[in-house]
C-alpha cells in the first residue's frame, strides 16, 4: 500500500471503540511529526490542528472512535485488518478512519491560501457526539467544514457526492401513569397501557415534519419503536413506558408533547441528534466542483438520511457539507470495508477544496 493506505491501515488496527486515546495518540503524534501545524489535544481527547491564518476557517472533520467489533473482526484484543480486492476490511475502516487518513493527508499537503485551515478529529461521535459538544461547549469555533462521513454510492454506485443536508434524531419517551388493582377487579385501578395506547394513537396521527435545502427535500419520520408495561398477568399495570424514534430534518420537529396532553402521560426526550442543513450555495459548489474534478463520475449534491458531528457543528453556526468514502451499508457491519482508490479520491477532494477555499 502507499502512504495513504498504509495510514488507513494503522488507524483502522488501533481499538478504540472503548478508549479512543491510543488513537488520538497515533494522530497526533503523525501530525506533530508530518506538519508544521499548531497540533492541540483538548481535555475531552479531541485533536485539533492548524494551519495558516485569515479572517476565515475551513476545518477538515472526522472521528477517531468506533463502534464495538464482531467477533469475526477481533484476534484476541487486537482489530483484525485485510486488504482484499482493492478494499481494507476491518473495523472503522468506512467509519470513518478511511476519511480521517485522507483528511490528515490533505492537511499536512494542502496549499493555505489567505484561510486557515484546520483538522478536527473528535472522539465520542458514536455516543452521541460527546466530543464535538464538549469542544463547541469549550468555545471551538470554525467558519466552514467538511466532515468525512460517508457520501459515497448515493446518487450512483462508486460515486462520491456532496451531502448538503442529513437529518437528525430524536429519541423520546412516553410515560404513562394509572393505578395497579386486581385484573379481576377492573374498576379499581387505572389501566396505564390503554393510556398508553392513546399516546400513541397521537403519535400516529401526526404528519412527518419536511423541509427544503438548497432544492432537496427531506421528509423525517416518526415510529413507535418499543412498547413496555405491567408486571404480571392478574395485574392492572400502573405504568407503561413508549419509546419513540423521530428522524428530525432542518427547522422542523413533530409535535410530540401533544402525546402528554393524554391524561396521565408524560413525554421525556433521551436523545436529540441536531440535523444539518448547508447555508451557503457557493461553498456547497465548491466542493462539488472538487468531487467533480477528483473522479470520472458525476457527483451531486445529495442528502443523508442519518445524523452527524455535522449536525453539532452546524447548530453551533459552522456551515458544512459531508463528503466521505463510506458508502451507505457499510458502516457498523460485521464486513465492515472502505474502497481504498475512494480513500484517495477523497484525499484528493480535501486537499482540492481547501486549495479552492478563500
Amino acid at each position: 500500500m502507499d502512504e495513504l493506505g498504509e495510514l488507513t491501515h494503522d488507524l483502522v488496527s488501533i481499538p478504540s471503540h472503548e478508549d479512543e486515546t491510543d488513537a488520538g495518540d497515533a494522530i497526533e503524534r503523525w501530525l506533530r511529526e508530518e506538519t508544521d501545524a499548531d497540533v492541540r489535544r483538548d481535555e475531552s481527547g479531541n485533536v485539533v490542528a492548524r494551519r495558516g491564518s485569515g479572517d476565515t476557517s475551513l476545518a477538515l472533520v472526522g472521528h477517531h472512535d468506533v463502534v464495538p467489533p464482531a467477533a469475526e473482526q477481533l484476534d484476541g484484543d487486537e482489530y483484525v485488518v485485510e486488504e482484499r480486492d482493492g478494499r481494507l476490511y476491518g473495523r472503522g475502516t468506512a467509519d470513518m478512519n478511511g476519511a480521517v487518513a485522507a483528511s490528515m493527508c490533505a492537511f499536512r499537503d494542502a496549499e493555505v491560501g489567505d484561510a486557515e485551515l484546520l483538522f478536527v478529529s473528535f472522539v465520542g461521535e458514536e455516543q452521541g457526539g460527546v466530543g464535538a459538544r464538549a469542544a463547541l461547549d469549550a468555545g471551538f469555533d470554525v467558519d466552514y467544514a467538511i466532515v468525512g462521513e460517508g457520501s459515497t454510492g448515493y446518487s450512483a454506485p462508486g460515486v462520491t457526492d456532496v451531502a448538503v443536508a442529513h437529518k437528525g434524531r430524536r429519541g423520546s419517551t412516553l410515560i404513562a401513569h394509572g393505578e395497579a388493582a386486581h385484573a379481576s377487579e377492573v374498576e379499581s385501578g387505572t389501566n396505564a397501557v390503554y393510556r398508553a395506547c392513546d399516546a400513541v394513537d397521537v403519535v400516529r396521527a401526526i404528519e412527518f415534519p419536511e423541509a427544503e435545502v438548497l432544492g432537496h427535500h427531506l421528509r423525517g419520520s416518526v415510529a413507535v419503536t418499543e412498547i413496555e408495561g405491567g408486571t404480571a398477568w392478574n395485574v392492572i399495570p400502573e405504568r407503561c413506558a413508549v419509546t419513540v424514534d423521530e428522524r428530525t430534518v432542518p427547522g422542523e420537529r413533530a409535535p410530540l408533547e401533544r402525546a402528554a396532553d393524554v391524561d396521565g402521560v408524560e413525554w421525556r426526550v433521551d436523545q436529540d441528534l441536531p440535523p444539518m442543513a448547508c447555508d451557503d450555495a457557493a461553498f456547497a459548489d465548491l466542493v462539488l466542483d472538487a468531487a467533480a474534478a477528483a473522479q470520472e463520475g458525476a457527483p451531486e449534491h445529495v442528502v443523508k438520511p442519518h445524523a452527524t458531528d455535522a449536525g453539532w457543528l452546524a447548530d453551533a453556526g459552522t456551515t458544512c457539507v459531508v463528503c466521505g468514502a463510506a458508502e451507505p451499508g457499510e458502516a457498523h457491519t460485521r464486513d465492515e470495508s472502505v474502497s481504498l482508490a475512494v480513500v484517495e479520491r477523497c484525499y484528493r477532494i480535501y486537499r482540492d477544496a481547501a486549495e479552492r477555499f478563500e
